[in-house]
C-alpha cells in the first residue's frame, strides 16, 4: 500500500473516531460509539514511576510462539485467550506518523483500530519530549479497543476488540551514538520496561499477551537482546504469569534480522 493511501485511510480512521460508525463495504451500518467510549474512559496511564511490583504466580509452562504475522493477526487469533497486544509506540507522537501515512507497526495499529482515540492526548508523550532517547517507564493501558479493519485496510462488516499496552522502547541507536560502550545500561533499561508490560498485562487479569520485535526498527535495538530480555522474565518472575505468548513479526528482509533472532532464542 503506499503512502497517500495509507494517509487516507488514517484520516478516514479519523472521522469514523469521531463520527463513532461507518458503512462496510458490504453496507453494514457499523456503531461503534458506545465500545470507543468505553475503550476511552478506561484507558489508564501508568507514570514512568507507577508502583509495579511483579507478581507471584504460581509456576505453570506457557506456550510461547514466534510466528510471522502481524500484531492484530496474532490477537485475533488468540481472540478466546483474553489476550492483550502490545503497541510498539512513538514515545513523543500518539499514533506515531499514522496520520502522514508511515508504515510501522503502531501505524498499522492506529490505522486499523480505535487506538488512536485512546492515547492522543495523554500525558506520556509530553513527559518523553522532555527526557533522553531512553525515554520513561510511563506507558498507557487501553482495554477492549475495537478493531474495525483488516490487515489489508479493508472496513469490517463484524470489528472485534483487544486490549492493547503502549509503550516506547528506548531508541538505542541513537542513545548508544551519543553514550558509546553503555550497553549495559541500556540493556537494564530495556529488561526493566520489558518487565513493566508484563506486570501491567498480568494486573490487568490477561491470559495471553502478544508481543513481537519491540523497538527493532526505527530505534535499533538488538532483536537478540529483546528477545533475551522477554525470555528471562517469561521463563523466571513471570513463569505461570500467561498460558500463551506470541512474538508476532512480520518481517519482509531477506535474512530474516528481526524474526530469526527472536526463533533462536525463544523457540531453540
Amino acid at each position: 500500500m503506499k503512502r497517500d493511501l495509507r494517509a487516507a485511510q488514517a484520516r478516514e480512521t479519523v472521522t469514523i473516531l469521531e463520527r463513532g460508525s461507518y458503512v462496510s463495504p458490504g453496507e453494514v451500518e457499523v456503531d461503534l460509539s458506545d465500545d470507543i467510549r468505553r475503550a476511552v474512559s478506561g484507558t489508564v496511564e501508568y507514570g514512568p514511576d507507577a508502583d509495579l511490583p511483579t507478581p507471584s504466580p504460581t509456576p505453570t509452562r506457557v506456550r510461547i510462539e514466534v510466528t510471522p504475522e502481524g500484531t492484530f493477526e496474532a490477537a485475533h487469533r488468540l481472540r478466546d485467550e483474553n489476550p492483550v497486544a502490545l503497541n510498539f509506540a512513538s514515545a513523543k507522537n500518539p499514533g506515531g506518523g499514522f496520520l502522514g501515512g508511515a508504515q510501522a507497526q503502531e501505524e498499522t495499529l492506529a490505522r486499523e483500530s480505535a487506538l488512536y482515540a485512546c492515547i492522543r492526548e495523554r500525558t506520556m508523550y509530553q513527559l518523553n519530549r522532555s527526557r533522553d532517547m531512553l525515554y520513561s517507564d510511563a506507558m498507557i493501558y487501553s482495554p477492549a479497543v475495537p478493531v474495525f479493519r483488516d490487515s489489508d485496510g479493508v472496513l469490517l462488516d463484524q470489528p472485534w476488540r483487544t486490549a492493547i499496552i503502549t509503550a516506547p522502547a528506548p531508541n538505542a541507536g541513537v542513545w548508544l551514538e551519543r553514550n558509546p560502550g553503555k550497553q549495559d545500561v541500556l540493556r537494564e533499561v530495556l529488561r526493566e520496561r520489558a518487565r513493566k508490560v508484563l506486570v501491567i498485562a498480568h494486573r490487568h487479569g490477561h491470559d495471553s499477551v502478544v508481543l513481537g520485535a519491540w523497538g527493532c526498527g526505527v530505534f535499533r535495538n538488538d532483536p537478540a537482546e529483546v528477545a533475551t530480555a522477554f525470555r528471562d522474565l517469561l521463563a523466571g518472575p513471570f513463569a505461570g504469569a500467561f498460558g500463551h505468548v506470541v512474538f508476532a513479526i512480520l518481517d519482509r528482509t531477506r535474512d530474516q534480522r528481526a524474526l530469526r533472532p527472536f526463533r533462536e532464542v525463544l523457540t531453540p
